[in-house]
């Protein structure tokens, strides 16, 4: 499968954190996704971006947080992870880029 560009919009970044370290002993990658996509949508982006067999989709919406920026309330974005879970046997990279 050929990536075209909206599989780049819907794929922002690679999650790297702890809690991603460890999903990915299991066999699973996490990505920061566009808010408006679906689990079809990340599936074929991530299969077409990285050429590998995608098992399941799980996704969290984390609300942003309301927080003071020189003393004025100001609200971060939300933002919709997509925690990736591969086929046996497939991998990605995520230190090196695209």
């Amino acid at each position: 499968m050929k990536a075209k560009p909206e599989h780049y919009d819907v794929v922002r970044k690679p999650v790297v954190t702890e809690k991603a370290t460890m999903a990915s002993e299991n066999g699973a990658v996490v990505f920061e996704v566009a808010i408006g996509s679906n689990k079809p949508q990340i599936k074929e982006a991530v299969e077409a971006l990285f050429g590998v067999k995608v098992k399941a989709v799980n996704t969290t919406i984390t609300k942003g947080k309301a927080k003071r920026f020189r003393g004025r309330l100001g609200k971060r974005a939300d933002v919709k992870k997509a925690y990736v879970t591969l086929e046996e046997g497939n991998t990605i990279d995520v230190t090196t880029g695209l």
